[in-house]
């Protein structure tokens, strides 16, 4: 599919999506808000892709939400005080979903942060499962100088992977976070010099998880979050449950027989 905001590539078993707003600093108004969803249910959908990339092109990943949507909020004032809360509620669920996307997404999505990560861009990468920035990188929970709270799953997400604490500082003064401090806090996997070591760095992981069992792969992204969201003892018993549905599977065999056979596993899509 074309996009008007993104980049949408596929090699090698694994999908590259890039922002493509650089005039505007990748921040996404509505319809590019609308474009995510869409680029993550349509990769989620097709059994070529095992692993996603998300990068940003230009200058700064993501300055959030655009001017002018965030501004278009003041428009709210002119509908009737009836009908007001349930219009602005409306449009806060229709932006949760379309960052909800990535985490529905059944294939691992891998975030390549350089410099600039603001607002809403905490928002989407906090939806994947993992990240990475480079040296000039900078997370902001921006929110708080506008006057707003964070609404589409910062405040929900980071906690669980981040100190609550320093999610509550970031939150709270709207400071700045570094690429290195953002590893130390565990906002970040690692740290790249520069943003092409970045890529490298994670297209070989991504190539790594691109090799594994695209079965297995799914069940243990399906498994992490179901373990993030419930008690050890609900976890334990989805996945018993998710194994007694897929443990006698053709990848399960095939793996059985590479090691047999001392080869690499050659797993169908």
């Amino acid at each position: 599919m074309e996009y008007t905001n993104f980049l949408v590539s596929v090699k090698d078993k694994i999908a590259h999506v890039a922002i493509n707003r650089p005039q505007k600093a990748n921040a996404l108004h509505l319809a590019a808000w609308d474009e995510l969803k869409a680029v993550f249910e349509d990769l989620g959908a097709r059994k070529e892709v095992r692993v996603i990339i998300l990068s940003a092109e230009g200058k700064i990943f993501c300055a959030g939400i655009d001017l002018e949507l965030l501004m278009s909020v003041k428009d709210f004032e002119t509908v009737p005080a009836d009908q007001r809360w349930k219009s602005l509620h409306e449009m806060v669920v229709k932006l949760q979903d379309c960052v909800s996307a990535i985490e529905r997404c059944e294939k691992p999505v891998l975030a390549a942060v350089h410099n600039g990560c603001i607002g809403g861009g905490v928002d989407i990468i906090a939806a994947c499962d993992l990240r990475y920035c480079t040296n000039d990188s900078y997370f902001t929970i921006k929110e708080i100088d506008m006057g707003m709270v964070a609404d589409l799953g910062t405040l929900q997400r980071l906690p669980k992977f981040v100190k609550p604490a320093v999610v509550a500082e970031m939150a709270y003064t709207g400071r700045a976070v570094s690429g290195e401090e953002a590893v130390v806090i565990g906002l970040a996997n690692a740290c790249f010099l520069s943003r092409e070591t970045m890529l490298e760095g994670v297209v070989k992981i991504a190539t790594q998880i691109a090799s594994k069992s695209p079965l297995s792969v799914r069940g243990t992204k399906k498994t992490l979050l179901n373990a993030r969201d419930h008690s050890v003892t609900g976890g334990l018993d989805f996945i018993a449950r998710h194994n007694a549905d897929h443990l006698l599977s053709d990848d399960l065999k095939e793996s059985f027989s590479a090691m047999m056979e001392k080869r690499k596993a050659d797993y169908k899509d």
